[in-house]
């Protein structure tokens, strides 16, 4: 899934990777590295914000003083190993580490900022050991703060030329909340098929606006030969899933 920005200035030459070393990180990494060689990418920062562990019962003191100058030993260490392993892979990609005491939630437009990040890709998932869990509610929160892309990667999933694309649209202010210029670059960079899907069930949120910001979007879009698909379903995420799996689609934009 891709979470786009409403920057006007959009590039993709850096791609920020949040990571917890948990296998969904690893994963999301892995896809990153993909997604580089795609769209001519040529530095991959992974990033790992570490902090002291919470304490779960107020009652209880802490036996031993949390040690932060080791969670950083510990966290530069296991950036240096994570990058050793991706290498191999990243034919002209810069690697870089970048270590924080922190959250990632709280911290990303920061980072991203200090280091001219253009996309942020991410794993997610909902269930597992506790450091996907966290991974995964990281995810979510940053998809609704950052300030440039974010792709969140799901648990598993393998990277495939992007080729197909569907962007999901609710026909509701399109001029002021689609990310016009981040999809076109994306379409530039890949060439893939755009498909426009919109979920109503019932014409419940059809409007007399409707017809009106549909030509908006078409405007908006020309030349990208957008294919609209208009589904009557109670069910949003499955008719997504329905038509992702019909359509092939590599990748969703919402």
């Amino acid at each position: 899934m891709f979470i786009a920005s409403h920057n006007k200035s959009f590039t993709m030459k850096t791609i920020l990777v949040p990571t917890d070393f948990s296998e969904t990180a690893k994963n999301a990494a892995l896809y990153a590295v993909n997604f580089a060689q795609q769209m001519k990418s040529n530095r991959i920062i992974l990033f790992n914000a570490y902090q002291a562990p919470p304490v779960v019962d107020v009652n209880m003191a802490l036996v031993e003083t949390v040690d932060i100058e080791q969670l950083k030993k510990n966290s530069e260490e296991n950036l240096e190993k994570f990058i050793q392993q991706l290498k191999p892979l990243c034919d002209g990609i810069d690697l870089i580490a970048i270590s924080d005491y922190g959250t990632v939630a709280l911290d990303i437009n920061e980072v991203c900022a200090a280091n001219k990040a253009d996309v942020i890709v991410m794993g997610v998932t909902g269930a597992g050991k506790l450091a996907e869990t966290l991974i995964g509610s990281y995810a979510v929160d940053v998809s609704r703060i950052a300030e440039v892309p974010v792709i969140i990667v799901p648990p598993g999933a393998v990277y495939t030329a992007i080729e197909e694309v569907m962007l999901a649209c609710d026909f509701t202010k399109v001029a002021e909340t689609t990310p016009v210029h981040a999809i076109m670059q994306l379409l530039d960079e890949t060439g893939a098929k755009l498909f426009v899907v919109n979920v109503d069930h019932n014409n419940r949120k059809f409007s007399p606006d409707t017809p009106f910001e549909t030509y908006m979007l078409n405007t908006l879009l020309k030349g990208y030969n957008p294919e609209y698909h208009f589904l009557d379903d109670p069910d949003f995420v499955g008719a997504i899933n329905r038509i992702a799996i019909e359509k092939q689609v590599d990748l969703i934009i919402t």
